[in-house]
């Protein structure tokens, strides 16, 4: 950057430039878009968890009025294949170093040999409009075979479980180790071990909008475009031309403005393909929306892990050895493979110094529905483990649980650290910059400190109130690849153009990139115009997932730019008459350093690179000015956080009161700090959520008992504490800008928090909270009991 680095717009809150449209009721999301002679469809779920299809019977809704097609999975599958059996892949380098095993079995658009959860749709039914749709579905004879289901993920890889794919003959569909040291050994030689067992529950994104996908087929081209509440556009673009058999330069996917998507988007789904496939046979517009109870019982749920976990430590409080053995439920399909449960293992540790570790992860089969990404990914449920355990450590010692964790953290001059595992993009894991210890004193100086706390706690206790300090740490890998794309262009009117694979779903990415733009080319945000979630607008991306694409977006914008820039002054040299190396970027123009005045508009500089007659390019340069650049990361950037609550209980209802919670974390560069502030404020009332309220609870026969916000609840502003955030800025050494993910980190910690705050709490009747969600009954129960 160059002549206007005393203006930079990175670092600014600038006020977010999609608010305008999205609070004026002006945004498009997929349920508001109208085409002419547009059909609707709705689908035919199985009421079943597991059962075997004899027959599904559409005369009667085919029949119907205002129904124009009807189609069952048997007949689907003469016509098209099913999705590929997993769609996150994992590299070689992985797989060459972790050991391992898959056999993920491949979804089908539609089911037709078995149901194997409530909800699994079974047919489709289009007709002029929804209503029809959904009178005719209750015209649809099902014959199901009752067949015996399993709910329960460790109960699913035991003896004589119900087998949910025959062809696979086991519920285990995957498993897979790592490790480091000699845990055997060192657990043999420490002074003290500790064993307990932690389950995370299943919970959900929840988006303010459910999915929905509209499907248009061009006779005249042979061309298919989708619109889906998709934060993969190019991926629904990829899946569609393979099971379609269409060429990928013969679909469009957009994705318009999508209201939330947290992961549960971040995958391709059945209706994402079979949606277009309808509207090109029927040869009219089609559309779905999902309604929150079909949300609720098909999209993806998240968490649902089962850890069996041995530490070993000395006299001290220092942790010698960590064995996990953990089960993670992935539902009756396993949409992106070893994703979730590989990134558990991978964040384990934490922010802590750990020599010898050993992880066995395996991913059980059950009647639920399937798992996928949800803020946090797996991070969650290791950071609840980890912390859970550092507290155990100090309640057996009779340490402070904050003490416990500054002598194993990792410090600040030890940075870059190699812990000694691969990451799931095959790269050692090095975490990159940091200041842990750092972190959790500034979170505990947040709260007033732990001794003016303990202070306090002891004479509530004589007053028969309850207070509890719990702290949640992690760390998280970000930014992570395979790559991101960029393509920046200078516009004939002197504006710079960005597109990219990227698809925001509400984080302000316009605004963020068009202030990564402008500090690059020395405008200002608003000669920078930014399209995004379009496959028609740059031509290979990769989407919005993992906390990546700040780190990833960025940086290929800078690698495109500084090509750009080169033609750019090649040109500009030509008009000024000077050298390129004596040009700098100044203000919307190219002048000549220090030399005031002399200088062209950047839209004078794209008139003179035009191709034609009368151009201005020096000899050798082709026309026109725009680059594209694919940023492969060498691996990921590590953020972190520490979350410190305090809690109050009362302990004749089992009420849990917040009264402080605090946020310490690092994102590296902060570009925008207001919309940070959103990310941590708006991951943590997730999380939050997620540890004391929402809860996908079945029964044994595998029947959803939260279909509903009526009994799914997610926090209100009611709920939510006032958050005190402290900022870390430890730019990361390895892109361009220094910049880190934050999208998910404050998801993460929450529940370990609570947690731990409830259990400090209730120290005085040993009470143990190692599994979510903490429930009003359980705390009563543990004040009873004597323990929980």
């Amino acid at each position: 950057m160059t002549g206007a680095e005393s203006e930079s717009f990175v670092g600014r809150p600038i006020v977010r430039r999609e608010d305008p449209r999205l609070l004026t009721g002006r945004g498009q999301f997929v349920a508001d878009l109208t085409l002419p002679h547009m059909l609707h469809a709705v689908f035919v779920r199985s009421p079943l968890a597991h059962a075997r299809i004899n027959s599904v019977d559409l005369s009667r809704a085919a029949a119907a009025p205002g129904v124009v097609f009807a189609l069952s999975g048997a007949e689907l599958l003469k016509i098209l294949p099913p999705i590929p059996d997993t769609q996150l892949s994992l590299p070689r380098k992985w797989t060459k170093l972790v050991p391992h095993r898959f056999a993920n079995p491949q979804q089908p658009l539609l089911a037709h040999d078995k149901a194997r959860h409530v909800g699994e749709a079974l047919a489709v039914i289009v007709a002029e409009s929804r209503y029809a749709a959904e009178d005719a579905v209750s015209l649809v004879g099902l014959d199901l075979e009752l067949l015996p289901a399993v709910v329960d993920a460790e109960s699913a890889l035991g003896p004589g479980a119900p087998t949910i794919h025959e062809q696979l003959d086991t519920n285990l569909i995957g498993e897979f180790t790592i490790g480091k040291g000699d845990v055997d050994a060192a657990l043999a030689r420490s002074p003290h071990r500790l064993k307990r067992r932690f389950y995370h529950h299943r919970y959900a994104a929840a988006p303010m909008e459910c999915r929905g996908v509209v499907g248009a087929y061009d006779t005249r081209t042979g061309s298919l475009t989708i619109w889906s509440a998709t934060q993969v556009v190019h991926w629904v673009r990829r899946e569609a031309a393979a099971i379609l058999r269409l060429p990928e330069a013969r679909i469009r996917c957009v994705a318009l403005d999508v209201g939330g998507g947290f992961g549960l988007k971040g995958h391709v789904y059945p209706e994402d393909v079979l949606i277009p496939f309808l509207a090109r046979t029927i040869g009219r517009p089609v559309q779905w929306i999902e309604d929150r109870r079909e949300h609720l019982m098909c999209s993806c749920h998240s968490r649902d892990q089962l850890h069996d976990v041995e530490v070993g430590f000395d006299g001290e409080g220092r942790i010698t050895a960590l064995r996990d053995h953990f089960i993670f439920d992935c539902g009756a399909w396993n949409p992106v493979g070893a994703g979730i449960p590989y990134n558990t293992a991978a964040h384990l540790m934490g922010p802590y110094r750990i020599e010898n570790l050993a992880v066995k992860g395996r991913i059980a089969a059950t009647n639920k529905v399937p798992n996928a990404p949800y803020r946090g990914a797996g991070r969650p449920e290791a950071a609840f483990a980890m912390e859970r355990i550092v507290d155990l450590i100090a309640g057996t010692l009779g340490l402070e649980p904050a003490e416990v964790r500054r002598r194993n953290m990792i410090g600040a001059g030890e940075m870059p650290y190699r812990v000694g595992i691969p990451y799931r993009d095959g790269e050692p894991i090095v975490y990159d910059s940091g200041d842990y210890p750092g972190a959790l004193q500034q979170a505990l100086d947040a709260i007033g400190g732990i001794a003016a706390f303990r202070q306090r706690q002891r004479k509530a206790r004589q007053e028969g109130r309850f207070f509890g300090l719990g702290i949640g740490c992690y760390v998280e890998g970000t930014g992570v690849g395979p790559f991101e794309s960029a393509t920046v262009r200078l516009d004939p009117s002197g504006k710079i153009h960005l597109s990219s694979g990227a698809c925001p779903q509400g984080q302000g990415m316009e605004t963020i990139f068009s202030q990564v733009v402008a500090d690059m080319w020395s405008v200002t945000p608003d000669d920078v115009i930014v399209s995004l979630a379009d496959t028609a607008a740059v031509a290979v991306g990769f989407g919005t997932i993992a906390s990546r694409s700040t780190v990833t977006v960025s940086a290929a914008v800078h690698h495109a730019s500084e090509r750009l820039r080169r033609k750019v002054f090649a040109v500009g040299s030509n008009l000024l008459e000077c050298a390129a190396q004596d040009l700098e970027l100044r203000h919307g123009s190219v002048g000549i350093v220090g030399v005031p005045g002399a200088e062209v508009t950047l839209a004078q500089v794209a008139a003179a690179a035009r191709p034609g007659w009368d151009h201005a390019r020096p000899q050798g340069v082709d026309a026109g000015l725009e680059e594209t650049y694919y940023y492969e990361p060498p691996t990921v950037t590590w953020a972190y956080a520490v979350h410190v609550a305090v809690v109050e209980i009362d302990i004749e209802v089992g009420g849990l009161t917040i009264e402080q919670y605090v946020v310490a974390h690092d994102c590296g560069t902060v570009i925008n700090p207001m919309l940070v502030d959103g990310q941590v404020v708006g991951g943590a009332a997730q999380g939050l959520g997620g540890a004391l309220f929402e809860e996908l609870r079945y029964d044994a026969k595998g029947q959803l008992l939260t279909g509903s916000f009526m009994d799914y609840m997610v926090p209100t502003a009611c709920e939510m504490p006032r958050l005190c955030l402290v900022h870390l800025h430890s730019p990361s050494p390895l892109n361009p800008l220094g910049v880190k993910g934050l999208g998910e980190g404050g998801a993460i910690a929450p529940p370990a928090a609570i947690a731990n705050a409830a259990a400090d709490a209730l120290s005085p009747f040993r009470a143990e909270f190692n599994a979510t969600p903490i429930r009003p009954e359980q705390i009563v129960a543990a004040v009873r009991g004597g323990g929980g």
